[in-house]
C-alpha cells in the first residue's frame, strides 16, 4: 500500500510540490507558536478593577 513516489514530483493544490507544502506548513506552525507565546506574555499584565469585575461577572462559563 505504500507508494514510493517522490514528494518532489507530486503536485498538490496550487501547483506546489508536496515538499514545498510541507516546508510552508512547518514555517506557519513556527509563526503560530511564536505569536501564541507573545499573546500569553501580554495576558499576564495586571488588569484594572473594572476588567476583573467584568471577567468575574461574565466569565468563560457564562453561568453567572
Amino acid at each position: 500500500m505504500t507508494d514510493d513516489k517522490d514528494p518532489d514530483q507530486l503536485r498538490g493544490p496550487g501547483g506546489l510540490t508536496l515538499r514545498e507544502i510541507h516546508e510552508q506548513v512547518k514555517r506557519s506552525a513556527e509563526r503560530d507558536r511564536a505569536a501564541a507565546g507573545k499573546s500569553r506574555a501580554d495576558a499576564t499584565r495586571p488588569q484594572s478593577r473594572w476588567q476583573r469585575l467584568v471577567r468575574y461577572a461574565w466569565g468563560r462559563s457564562g453561568r453567572r
